[in-house]
């Protein structure tokens, strides 16, 4: 993975710059979509833009944050070619690569510390997708966008 694009909330603000820079020197090219203060946003703003970033490969994954998470899950789900997963912890990180091929990992700011999170990302940077059984699951899930 080389280009990450990265948006939060007003409630992700320091969550995602910590994750920003972490990821800046690792290498990867950051794209940030979000905020950077404290006035309020709407997370499905910023999440829709992260997502079509990544649906339209203009960048290889996507990072999107809020205060629980679960909204801008929901909100990048709603683009096609975009597969949002939710994560708190290490193991969910994996699966979601691993099993759902997920491009767009949602993180709540109010659920994960700095540290934790990181772990998080570290995770599912670095878990490619899995045997052909999963590969054979996402194209029905591929093919259950086209019926939209």
């Amino acid at each position: 993975m080389r280009s990450v694009a990265i948006g939060s909330d007003h409630s992700g603000v320091a969550l995602k710059a910590a994750l920003r820079d972490h990821l800046r020197q690792r290498g990867l090219s950051v794209l940030d979509v979000g905020t950077d203060g404290p006035d309020p946003v709407d997370y499905p703003d910023i999440a829709a833009q992260a997502a079509r970033l990544v649906a339209r490969k203009e960048v290889d994954a996507a990072i999107v944050i809020d205060g629980a998470g679960i909204g801008s899950c929901i909100a990048a789900n709603k683009i096609n070619g975009a597969r949002a997963a939710m994560c708190t912890d290490k193991t969910l990180a994996r699966y979601s690569r691993e099993h759902n091929g997920a491009n767009v990992l949602a993180l709540g700011a109010t659920l994960v510390t700095v540290d934790d999170a990181k772990a998080i990302v570290e995770t599912w940077l670095g878990t490619p997708m899995g045997e052909a059984r999963y590969i054979r699951r996402l194209a029905k899930i591929r093919a259950l966008e086209q019926m939209q």
